[in-house]
């Protein structure tokens, strides 16, 4: 910038820069949102960071209530042995299991 320009602009809003109380506002204002320790930025990625954080703790909540129900089945003991059939593989000795996977 020219300084015959800047001098003129700066004399154009000289009004502004006298109010004391605004110059103080904006400096704080700038100073809050961008220089502080706990900026704009820093609360941006604070929100991202606890958006995720709820979406994984719905995930684990679901897994939580899944697992409770399969607890209060498995103390019966029909249950007990089709769950360990099923999902543990275990089998009778006179058994043989295949398994079968797709790709």
């Amino acid at each position: 910038m020219n300084i015959p320009l800047l001098k003129e602009w700066v004399l154009k809003r000289s009004k502004y820069f006298k109010n004391k109380y605004l110059v103080a506002f904006l400096l704080f204002f700038f100073y809050g949102m961008f220089l502080d320790d706990n900026d704009i930025f820093d609360m941006i990625k604070d929100q991202i960071t606890l958006s995720k954080l709820n979406e994984e703790k719905e995930i684990i909540d679901k897994k939580l209530k899944k697992t409770k129900f399969i607890l209060k089945q498995l103390r019966y003991n029909s249950e007990l042995e089709k769950y360990a059939r099923e999902n543990k593989l275990f089998k009778r000795d006179n058994e043989d299991i295949f398994i079968i996977t797709y790709k």
